[in-house]
């Protein structure tokens, strides 16, 4: 029986953080768009960014200009507020992806609730697809979500990979990337184990079941240079959005150099 090549992990980077530079100080600089170009020739695959309701750091600007000159395919991130969908289907990127906002949030804590929020969802992606534009929902890696987003005509999942990334963070003594008490940090090390088996597992699941129902299957959030290669393991993953970590790494290596190393980190 002839081996069947596992399929390639591409990179999107999602650049928000740079525009959060440039909004702690109300000025013009660092520009996001002047990321385009070094992401592009350093092995990014994808620019994703994201138009927040209370637009806290991706302007309409921004957004129009990133999807206008981007060499590489723009993700756009957006929630299913009506006239946040007026607005990306205007601009026309490769690709939305709808997601859960919370204006108290420091960053988005969990999936979208397909279930309870369906009809709407439906009502955007019927919208954004008649715009000509590809949509995933980013949403908990759990089977009955999978199963309604394929029910809602998505074209891709983006599997929200919190979880995973907390728990990764604890088990090798840091912190986690999201606030937690430090009752929840004083877990046992055999527990934090078996919680990273079942998170890392339930992705898995649910990305599996996501490709054997031909959906396309996106993973992100919390993903960083150390817990990155278990999330290349799962081959039904074919690709993973990463912005803080390659951002952050960026301040002190460069941002060439940043995704290079993380686009490395990316090969199966």
């Amino acid at each position: 029986m002839q081996n069947v090549p596992n399929p390639p992990m591409t990179l999107g980077v999602n650049i928000d953080h740079i525009a959060v530079l440039r909004e702690a100080r109300k000025i013009n600089d660092p520009d996001p768009l002047m990321a385009l170009a070094i992401c592009a020739q350093n092995g990014a695959d994808q620019i994703t960014i994201h138009l927040r309701e209370d637009r806290r750091h991706i302007h309409d600007e921004d957004a129009k200009k990133i999807i206008a000159s981007s060499p590489i395919p723009v993700n756009l991130e957006c929630s299913i507020n009506a006239d946040i969908i007026d607005i990306v289907c205007r601009l026309k990127p490769h690709r939305a992806t709808l997601v859960p906002e919370n204006r108290a949030e420091v960053t988005t804590e969990g999936g979208l609730d397909v279930i309870s929020k369906s009809a709407a969802i439906s009502d955007a992606i019927e919208r954004l697809h008649e715009a000509g534009i590809e949509v995933s929902l980013f949403i908990d890696p759990v089977i009955n979500a999978v199963e309604q987003s394929y029910a809602l005509d998505a074209d891709f999942v983006e599997l929200h990979t919190g979880h995973f990334a907390n728990v990764y963070a604890m088990l090798n003594s840091a912190l986690p990337y999201s606030h937690h008490t430090i009752k929840e940090l004083d877990i046992p090390r055999d527990e934090l184990k078996s919680q990273l088996d079942e998170a890392l597992n339930a992705v898995r699941i649910s990305a599996e079941h996501a490709r054997s129902i031909h959906l396309q299957v996106a993973a992100g959030h919390g993903l960083n240079y150390q817990n990155v290669r278990l999330m290349t393991d799962i081959h039904a993953i074919t690709e993973l959005n990463i912005g803080q970590s390659i951002i952050a790494r960026s301040v002190f290596s460069g941002l060439a150099d940043a995704v290079k190393e993380m686009k490395q980190l990316c090969q199966r």
